[in-house]
């Protein structure tokens, strides 16, 4: 049973990684947006849209049922691990074969070669995900640390250079493959676990009537997220898509820092302490707490700030995005919420009940996509923010009864970070009236911003804040 200050020490050094990883990632992504036209970008997400659905087979729901299962051993691991193998194999197949009619789809026949290198990501990821799942289990995720460190900063000395020497879209594959490689490379030689030449059948029917519910959930999201892609690519132009993706990706960065680490570490914390509802019931709402006392004023911060910062970091021509990272900020700042119920769900054992809350979040999600699919792009934008927060009170209904923790009582805990962040907002917002120039008005709300948060905070004696404020000391005055 994992301690306080091993899940602490746990998250610290998860969320190191993802904050170094992204923020690396997001330079690289800034000065491949100032090299590359939109349009490229616009044709790398077409392909993601298949690649992306494939990776949810990769992972299988293995990966969660073997950290949820208790005593899982090496038979389970290298069991899964085979298995993971050949399926990747096969779906590497699939898309090799598949590549010229998903390119005459798009009406973008040039884009079969590059739908045929982009995808051996599957089969690297084959290799990884097992490695990923036993440090997720042990709660070594100091591992994580460097095998993310080698594969962002390698990936990106490749896809500068490529796009420098005006590769175009192949800059942006390259950097996607070194980065997974590499990743992957230094996580086989930093795990100490390697496959044995065992294989149970019988072991892998067991995980996979644990995780075959989470597989479906997970590919029932990843198709939906990808959906409005899919649309968009059909129906309006690569640009359009181009705008839309990128909108997406300074709140996802942010949102994937910290989310992933509150995941990482947290489904086996909860998962071993699943026989006890009460422990898992304060985990949750600890998650809660601090996940949006962090999450909402960035994201706040981010939609104020939005356009002077697209100006001064990607110029003019991206300026389109504008409205649709204003759109993904209030759609993510709420995301942690999902992470934090369905993990308890996930720990608990009832991946049927995952299930169902996914089938449900899709139909409705669906239903909105249908309607605004033919009025615009930015139609499309505003249902995923509509679709997210009924997918929150969704997500946290069976929580009422398993954990005793509805979702008034968890947007009780949410109301001091929300009304702090509205206020903050609101103050930054001001700065813009006065006129000044991008970077001087960039600056100031960033400094009032955070200014203005810690204070109030600090007057009105924010648990979170408190909670956040100890745990670091805790950790500053530990290593000294």
């Amino acid at each position: 049973m994992p301690s306080a200050k091993t899940v602490t020490a746990n998250f610290f050094w998860r969320f190191f990684e993802r904050c170094g990883s992204q923020l690396v990632s997001f330079f690289v992504s800034i000065i491949l947006a100032r090299l590359l036209d939109p349009t490229v970008y616009g044709e790398i997400a077409l392909i993601t849209v298949f690649t992306c659905i494939l990776q949810v087979f990769v992972n299988s729901g293995f990966g969660t049922a073997l950290i949820q299962k208790k005593n899982a051993d090496d038979l389970d691991f290298s069991s899964v691990f085979y298995f993971n193998l050949v399926a990747c194999l096969l779906m590497y197949g699939i898309m090799f074969f598949s590549a010229p009619f998903i390119a005459d789809f798009y009406h973008s026949p040039h884009l079969t070669p590059v739908i045929r290198v982009l995808s051996l990501t599957l089969i690297v990821s084959g290799v990884r995900n097992i490695q990923q799942a036993y440090v997720s289990k042990k709660l070594i995720f100091k591992k994580f640390f460097f095998a993310t460190a080698g594969g962002t900063f390698g990936s990106a000395i490749v896809g500068i250079s490529m796009a420098y020497m005006d590769y175009g879209v192949w800059a942006l594959v390259g950097q996607q493959l070194a980065n997974v490689a590499l990743g992957t490379l230094i996580l086989w030689a930093t795990v100490r676990w390697r496959p044995k030449l065992i294989f149970s059948l019988q072991r892998l029917k067991h995980l996979f009537s644990y995780g075959w519910k989470l597989l479906v959930s997970s590919l029932l999201d990843t198709a939906y997220n990808h959906l409005c892609q899919l649309v968009i690519g059909r129906i309006y132009t690569a640009k359009d898509l181009a705008f839309y993706n990128q909108g997406h990706l300074f709140p996802n960065i942010i949102v994937t820092n910290i989310n992933a680490s509150i995941d990482s570490v947290l489904l086996p914390a909860m998962s071993a302490e699943q026989d006890d509802r009460a422990r898992v019931r304060t985990m949750t709402r600890r998650a809660i707490s601090i996940s949006t006392y962090v999450m909402m004023p960035i994201m706040m911060g981010l939609a104020v700030c939005a356009e002077p910062l697209v100006r001064i970091i990607l110029t003019e021509k991206w300026l389109p995005c504008v409205p649709f990272l204003r759109i993904f900020c209030f759609s993510f700042a709420f995301w942690p919420v999902h992470t934090a119920n369905l993990n308890a769900i996930k720990a608990l054992g009832r991946s049927d009940l995952f299930l169902k809350l996914e089938i449900i979040k899709k139909i409705v999600g669906l239903i909105a996509i249908l309607l605004t699919m033919n009025i615009s792009v930015m139609a499309m934008a505003y249902t995923l923010f509509v679709t997210s927060i009924l997918g929150q009170i969704i997500n946290s209904w069976p929580n009422k009864k398993l954990l005793g923790y509805n979702y008034l009582a968890q947007l009780k805990d949410m109301l001091p970070q929300i009304l702090l962040s509205c206020f903050m907002g609101v103050a930054v917002y001001c700065i813009q009236f006065a006129e000044l120039s991008d970077v001087p008005t960039l600056v100031l709300q960033v400094v009032l911003g955070i200014t203005i948060y810690a204070i109030l905070s600090k007057i009105f004696k924010i648990e979170s804040f408190c909670y956040i404020s100890n745990a670091v000391f805790k950790v500053i005055n530990h290593k000294k």
